[in-house]
């Protein structure tokens, strides 16, 4: 990329933010070039100043692009909700780690703190009704506000429709449906009030933005899988809804339809990995696992099945301010797969 090209880019960045926006010197373009543009949006100054009554400065970095921003992730244990955990972490949140398993949420929050970031422990059932306030205080009490809410956790209970029971079907629905609108309602005093008073008070809010994760199968439907195919789809419903009520409040959110993503609902149910729900162990995985990989690599683009890390780096791109006037997506992260 060319300085001047490098120059406009940064400056739009800057202006979408509501930075200073005063011309980079030569000096700093090429400095900012150099260090993998960390100075884009502060032009060399620094953010500690005065500054005007309707700017505000954020701090964001190409280099690091959530820096300041505090992102709670459920089902951060393992999978995709740990790679995004310790991605956004990377990318300079400050990341509050949610998992049923208390054990999986400690290890991935002291992983974090150990290696590359900011992190706190708060395990817990997202099915209780008392989780989301209590995740959404702590992260306040130890961060001072929230920006991200990524909605991530969830398990399959699979079974063919005609033989269903009626506790698999609402089990799907707590969990990936009333689970996140739960959370994103405990939320709502400090993303929703906290962005009203912001475009009050200083005429624009702080970026913040919701990630729900949905699946193919809500989208495209799959046997056995009547119950998470339709809590899936309805995840769809729900980001739109958010969308509009709050895209006015500056604050977007947006599905991602994943695919094969190598984590433990697609690995061989032979392994014995199960979840316990309502004090019955649900068996996780599928059979046959290995055979069902090698079909659906042919049914793929890409010819081969995602990594969490794959999937994190999705979550991160809708996060980031490159994504800033996307939402109301459902964005499907598929290798190629299901066109």
């Amino acid at each position: 990329m060319s300085l001047c090209a490098a120059n406009g880019r940064l400056a739009r960045l800057r202006g979408h933010l509501d930075v200073d926006t005063s011309p980079m010197s030569q000096s700093e373009i090429s400095s900012a070039a150099v260090g993998g543009l960390a100075a884009a949006t502060t032009s060399g100054k620094s953010c500690g100043g005065a500054q005007p009554a309707h700017k505000k400065c954020y701090n964001f970095e190409p280099g690091r692009l959530l820096l300041d921003q505090v992102a709670i992730i459920t089902g951060a244990g393992g999978g995709i909700g740990r790679a995004t955990a310790i991605l956004f972490a990377q990318q300079g949140a400050k990341v509050v780690v949610s998992d049923l398993d208390a054990s999986k949420a400690d290890a991935t929050a002291d992983f974090i703190r150990n290696s590359c970031g900011t992190a706190l422990s708060v395990p817990g059932d997202v099915t209780d009704p008392s989780f989301p306030p209590k995740v959404v205080a702590a992260a306040v009490a130890a961060y001072g506000g929230l920006h991200i809410l990524v909605n991530n956790a969830g398990y399959t209970w699979d079974g063919m429709l005609h033989k269903q029971s009626e506790k698999q079907w609402e089990a799907m629905l707590a969990v990936h449906c009333t689970a996140p609108f739960r959370l994103i309602q405990a939320a709502s005093p400090h993303m929703r009030d906290a962005a009203k008073r912001e475009l009050e008070q200083q005429g624009r809010p702080h970026p913040r933005c919701i990630l729900n994760v949905s699946s193919v199968s809500g989208v495209h439907g799959s046997v056995g899988q009547a119950n998470y195919g339709t809590a899936k789809a309805g995840v769809v419903g729900l980001t739109k809804s958010v969308a509009k009520e709050w895209g006015p409040l500056g604050i977007r959110c947006n599905a991602l339809t994943f695919g094969y993503i190598n984590t433990r609902l697609v690995q061989s149910k032979e392994k014995g990995a199960s979840i316990e729900v309502a004090g019955q162990q649900v068996p996780l995985g599928i059979p046959q696992a290995s055979g069902v990989a090698a079909a659906m690599k042919q049914m793929i683009a890409l010819g081969r099945v995602g990594a969490p890390e794959e999937a994190a780096g999705a979550m991160l791109l809708l996060a980031s301010p490159y994504a800033s006037y996307i939402t109301g997506q459902a964005l499907e992260v598929t290798g190629g797969g299901w066109m």
